[in-house]
């Protein structure tokens, strides 16, 4: 091949991509965003940057740090961002659906599946094991979370708080990312350089030749801030919310189970700061303690479930609602799985309609917002509290595995061994977080056959 071809395929744009190139993209994306947040940002930053050019590396990672800066989860809201640039709001809408639609459908199965047939030998050995790895995961979560964000004294201090606070106290989840707000503004006046946001993704590197939306194409016309259009979005995300919400409460009754799981994750969608993991004792304390929706142990398998599908982790809420619309017989004993079917629905969409709202409101704005110390700083407290708040969920999980019966039982060596084994290979050997699961599966599978 000539070198000068060769330079010529480099330095070309690629070719313009219709809306049904991007929908066929974001489908097959749906179904293999494997991996949590991580694993997800590097499928769309490998395929969207590098192989298909669709977007220059610097404009994604600014799109990628405003997303870090907003409750939900930020590897569906990137999608919807980058969806939204190239093809207007129907693009930014399909790209965020289909990053979602295809856990919603696998997990639906799932959980019709474990609450139908969770007492049968084979399910119940592969959960034996898969309990410990979840137990061993939080922790890694946990640790991941906690070396990003805790980068001085004052941090370490905030994350302390939280957890001596959720602990020790037991004080609900929304009082703590409020205090942890709070003392973020005020340690953004009084030490600003101890709450800059860090630059935790790298910076833009290798030259991969011209984007279609390159560093320095104009903004286009459909994303530049106007207020009618500002207007017009939130009046759209609030009749979104309040028309299935008023459908609800008028037909149901405000205290009916699926007029309260709509408006509690409502509530859970915006404390959603650091991740699926951060939101997980709010979800626990309403869901288990307060509602009584699903046990503990369905909580855990639950977890277990959401990161064994493609999607982000936080579809956990579609087991939540599945199980307590279940388990509750919403619409009779004759439609069990129709009842789990559309509760798990309800969640999803009271879940995910605000991240949609975030991006299609806030987009125009992020240039002048992202670097404003103002927002940023009670962010980063948020995310320091987030590390302590995680600490004690790996605490609450671990209880519950390690003493199945609580402390007045025999502890479950076996599950310790399990818990310490996936410990080893996702710390030691930084092994991925579904071959780890698949393995324990397995060997709580064989233990609980042969030993147990």
């Amino acid at each position: 091949m000539n070198p000068a071809d060769t330079q010529e395929t480099v330095t070309a744009a690629p070719p313009a991509v219709s809306f049904w190139q991007a929908f066929a993209f974001w489908l097959k994306l749906g179904f293999i965003s494997f991996g949590g947040p991580a694993g997800q940002i590097s499928i769309m930053h490998q395929e969207l940057v590098e192989n298909r050019r669709w977007i220059s590396e610097r404009r994604f990672l600014h799109a990628l740090n405003y997303c870090m800066l907003l409750p939900g989860p930020e590897a569906q809201q990137l999608a919807t961002y980058i969806g939204w640039l190239m093809h207007r709001t129907w693009g930014g809408i399909v790209a965020g659906a289909l990053f979602v639609l295809p856990s919603l459908l696998l997990l639906i199965g799932l959980s019709w599946v474990y609450i139908a047939f969770g007492e049968m030998p084979l399910v119940a050995g592969l959960f034996y094991g898969i309990k410990p790895a979840v137990t061993a995961i939080v922790v890694q979560a946990a640790h991941r979370i906690g070396s990003r964000a805790l980068k001085n004294s004052w941090l370490w201090g905030i994350a302390a708080a939280s957890f001596i606070a959720i602990f020790a106290a037991n004080v609900p989840f929304p009082a703590i990312v409020a205090a942890a707000a709070w003392l973020g503004y005020l340690g953004g006046r009084i030490a600003p350089d101890q709450f800059k946001v860090g630059g935790g993704h790298g910076k833009a590197g290798k030259a991969l030749g011209p984007a279609l939306i390159d560093d320095h194409t104009p903004t286009p016309a459909h994303a530049q801030f106007r207020w009618t259009r500002l207007l017009q979005v939130i009046a759209l995300g609030a009749l979104l919310w309040a028309v299935p919400m008023g459908w609800l409460t008028m037909v149901y009754g405000w205290g009916h189970t699926l007029t309260q799981m709509s408006w509690f994750f409502t509530k859970a969608a915006l404390l959603t700061f650091g991740g699926a993991y951060a939101v997980l004792p709010y979800v626990y304390q309403g869901a288990v303690s307060h509602q009584g929706w699903l046990t503990p142990t369905q909580m855990i398998d639950g977890l277990a479930l959401g990161e064994t599908t493609p999607g982000p982790l936080i579809m956990v809420v579609a087991f939540v609602g599945f199980v307590g619309g279940y388990v509750k017989a919403l619409f009779g004993p004759e439609s069990l799985f129709l009842a789990g079917a559309v509760a798990a629905s309800l969640v999803t969409w009271f879940t995910f309609l605000p991240s949609f709202l975030f991006i299609l409101a806030g987009g125009p704005l992020v240039e002048s917002t992202h670097d404003d110390l103002r927002l940023t700083a009670p962010l980063t407290a948020i995310t320091a509290a987030v590390v302590g708040v995680i600490l004690n969920l790996a605490l609450f999980f671990g209880y519950h595995v390690l003493w199945p019966q609580g402390f007045s039982g025999s502890f479950d060596p076996v599950s310790a061994l399990i818990a310490l084994g996936a410990a080893i290979a996702l710390f030691r050997f930084k092994r991925h977080v579904i071959p780890v699961i698949a393995a324990c599966a397995v060997t709580g599978l064989i233990l609980k056959t042969l030993i147990l």
